[in-house]
């Protein structure tokens, strides 16, 4: 029985096991198909840097164009201030040489005209470009503004690469205890309380993922909303280094997730290895489990039938000899014949372990239910091992003991049992007796009728067991209280008194149905018996056999 639940529970532990590594496995499936989701966003990021990198390089151009065009409005400037220098040390020249009026106005009015309005529409020009350098500039800060948000996605996704070599060290932690286990299927437990926790972080990183999706969601809507303003961007190339850095970490996350898979693969290998080698561990451990319940079967029969064939030698001499009361109470009583009261009586003498088995299956049965079953054990007959001798005695130590007879009578009867020999003993029951040796005294609801002095007296029978044997104990219900003296001996009637006892005994046997092979008559007391038997022989023909 031990076995078998030994067996269910590793079966249970077995498929839990392999339950808990399926839903590894789709753990690990849905967090392959998260981090596909991931890189594809970041190819789309990367895809949208690429041309803002391109409109870059235009506005790059287009600044290129407006240095050029500021340098050679600087040099017009400068050839104008020349210019001016010359046309004052022209004016100063000839007021000295103190030339016409008239010449001096027409230099000051040609002269003056033409680098006024050169000075007026190259100031025109830088106001301009000042005008539109301040914008793109202003457009610049907002780009810069756009792309640091980009970078806090960069970040992000930095962070779910820390979670991610976070779970590589859970999967390896996972891979160590599933190797454990295939030592020692006991710590299964442990390992599934650690696989629900590793369980519980692939969610808690899904729930990142999916946030760093809906980051990155955001950030590429404002990207779209920002794209009018890149193409005023003028210089990005602090930018651009960002996003090869960039560029970079998704090209080594994107290693490490090859790498990654490629362990997931070797574990799932070493997997399927261990439940390959559990599988086989389990069929031996039930091959062998079979094999020894059928040695224990076969070990149990063997055993069943040594004990049917051997007898009880271990049960104790009160037990045999109060079954054996109890079977002729039976009898007496009339619930069992004669021929099955033999067959038991003899079983028991022979002390036969399917006579124990019935008593101690019958335990809590009633009466008839116990009859039943013993008389179920009377269709195979046996043989008796030895003699049945019956003592007829008025002294047994210690229950009436006055002198050596009571001895005698214990120490002789004892002997004969224990060489084999079924030895039961009738006693007076005297009032005087000492009855807490007497173990199991009980009445027999049965009365025995004996003739005396011409007229039929009924007699009650007690039995019980002293030192092991059975011991029938006859209560006279005579007038003159025969055994209710208070002594055993020194009767004015002691003959009277034994006289009766003994045809009583005989009696008793005859009711009973004994035919012994020895009466054992101890001293005068019983010496009648013997007179008895041969005046009565007609009577009693089992004495002749």
């Amino acid at each position: 029985m031990d076995a078998d639940v030994e067996e269910k529970l590793s079966t249970v532990q077995l498929r839990d096991l392999i339950e808990m590594i399926r839903n590894a496995e789709k753990n690990i499936h849905l967090l392959n198909q998260a981090r596909i989701r991931a890189l594809e966003d970041l190819e789309k990021i990367l895809e949208e840097k690429e041309a803002l990198q391109g409109e870059i390089n235009i506005l790059e151009m287009r600044l290129a164009e407006t240095d050029a065009r500021i340098r050679v409005a600087a040099q017009e400037k400068i050839h104008v201030e020349l210019l001016e220098d010359q046309l004052e040390k022209l004016r100063n020249e000839l007021s000295s040489r103190g030339g016409s009026e008239v010449d001096r106005h027409d230099v000051a009015g040609v002269i003056p005209f033409s680098l006024d309005k050169n000075v007026y529409s190259i100031s025109e020009e830088l106001d301009l470009l000042r005008a539109e350098n301040m914008s793109l500039k202003e457009d610049l800060q907002v780009l810069k503004t756009a792309f640091g948000n980009v970078k806090g996605t960069d970040e992000r996704v930095e962070m779910l690469e820390k979670d991610r070599s976070f779970l590589e060290s859970s999967l390896k932690e996972l891979e160590f205890k599933l190797g454990v286990s295939q030592e020692d299927v006991s710590k299964i437990s442990t390992l599934k309380s650690e696989c629900n926790t590793l369980y519980e972080k692939v969610e808690h990183l899904q729930s990142l993922l999916d946030k760093a999706t809906k980051q990155a969601d955001q950030a590429i809507l404002v990207l779209q909303q920002n794209q009018e303003l890149r193409k005023k961007v003028d210089r990005l190339e602090e930018s651009l280094e960002e996003v090869n850095v960039y560029k970079l970490s998704s090209e080594r996350l994107q290693q490490y997730n090859e790498l990654m898979q490629q362990k997931i693969k070797l574990l799932d290998e070493r997997l399927q290895r261990s439940d390959e080698e559990i599988h086989s561990y389990v069929q031996l451990y039930q091959d062998s489990v079979k094999e020894f319940q059928e040695t224990l079967n076969s070990l149990k029969e063997e055993s069943k039938r040594r004990a049917l064939d051997e007898p009880m030698d271990d049960m104790p001499r009160e037990f045999w000899s109060c079954l054996l009361l109890t079977i002729d109470g039976w009898f007496l009583e009339k619930k069992i014949s004669a021929d099955d009261a033999k067959l038991l009586r003899e079983m028991t003498w022979k002390r036969d372990r399917r006579i124990y088995d019935a008593y101690m299956s019958c335990k809590k049965k009633n009466e008839r239910e116990t009859i039943a079953a013993f008389l179920r054990l009377t269709s195979s007959p046996t043989t008796s091992p030895g003699l049945h001798i019956i003592h007829i005695a008025a002294e047994m130590a210690p229950v009436a003991k006055v002198g050596g007879l009571g001895d005698v009578v214990t120490g002789l009867g004892k002997a004969l049992q224990k060489r084999g020999h079924l030895v039961e003993i009738v006693l007076p029951k005297y009032d005087c007796m000492q009855y807490e040796q007497i173990r199991d005294l009980k009445a027999l609801d049965v009365v025995v009728e004996s003739y005396f002095d011409g007229q039929l007296f009924k007699n009650k029978v007690w039995v019980g067991t002293v030192e092991g044997l059975p011991v029938y104990f006859i209560e006279p219900h005579h007038p003159g209280n025969f055994f209710w003296r208070g002594q055993f001996y020194g009767e004015h009637d002691d003959f009277k008194r034994f006289s009766f006892f003994s045809r009583a005994a005989l009696e008793l046997l005859l009711q009973a149905g004994k035919k012994p092979d020895i009466i054992h008559c101890h001293d005068w007391q019983t010496a009648f018996v013997v007179w008895m038997i041969w005046f009565l022989v007609a009577i009693f023909p089992f004495f002749c056999s």
